[in-house]
């Protein structure tokens, strides 16, 4: 476990997460929810891929356990893909 590993690092990356939301109703949902974490600044929705994803970007270090729960709190699941490639 490092720190690129369990956080998502603020800058143009930012983290990509898969989860098990499917209508687009839900997706939304999911980006209202974590739009009211500290510190996210935005939340990317990509409705071409199943199993659906979302991309967090942030402004401020933010642990990925905190997405995690945000979205567990809803009902969905969020889990986070590899790091971004070079």
């Amino acid at each position: 476990m490092s720190i690129l590993t369990d956080n998502v690092i603020p800058g143009n990356h930012g983290k990509i997460f898969g989860t098990n939301a499917i209508k687009d109703l839900d997706l939304l949902e999911i980006k209202t929810s974590l739009m009211e974490l500290d510190g996210i600044k935005e939340v990317i929705l990509n409705t071409d891929v199943f199993p659906r994803e979302f991309t967090v970007h942030t402004s401020k270090m933010i642990t990925i356990d905190a997405i995690e729960n945000k979205v567990k709190s809803i009902g969905f699941h969020a889990i986070p893909k590899d790091l971004f490639e070079l």
